[in-house]
């Protein structure tokens, strides 16, 4: 098991029963879904924003309740990885196509 699993399922410990939370995209949250959609069977009940069509595809495959930001007013909490985080806990995103979406769901 690499860092990036451990951290992803680690994550996934942190949301509760009803809770709303957003769903970030990559390597990481990957491992996050993943564990989310176990837990999901064993009977958590949650409702989860996606930040791209990936994140979207995955939770939907692993019976995860999704729904659009349009329909919430806050979340509890935005679930995401970072490529770099310095001691300072600054962290630098990525570039890649669902990064606008994932700072519109993280703020």
């Amino acid at each position: 098991m690499n860092l990036k699993q451990l951290a992803g399922e680690y994550a996934a410990y942190f949301v509760k029963d009803g809770m709303k939370v957003g769903l970030g995209t990559g390597s990481t949250v990957y491992w996050t879904i993943q564990k989310l959609g176990e837990r999901v069977k064993e009977g958590l009940s949650f409702q989860a924003v996606p930040t791209s069509k990936e994140t979207e595809a995955l939770a939907k495959q692993l019976n995860i309740s999704l729904i659009s930001l349009n329909d919430v007013q806050s979340l509890d909490f935005t679930i995401d990885g970072a490529d770099e985080i310095d001691a300072n806990l600054q962290l630098i995103k990525g570039g890649g196509g669902a990064l606008l979406r994932e700072k519109i769901v993280a703020t």
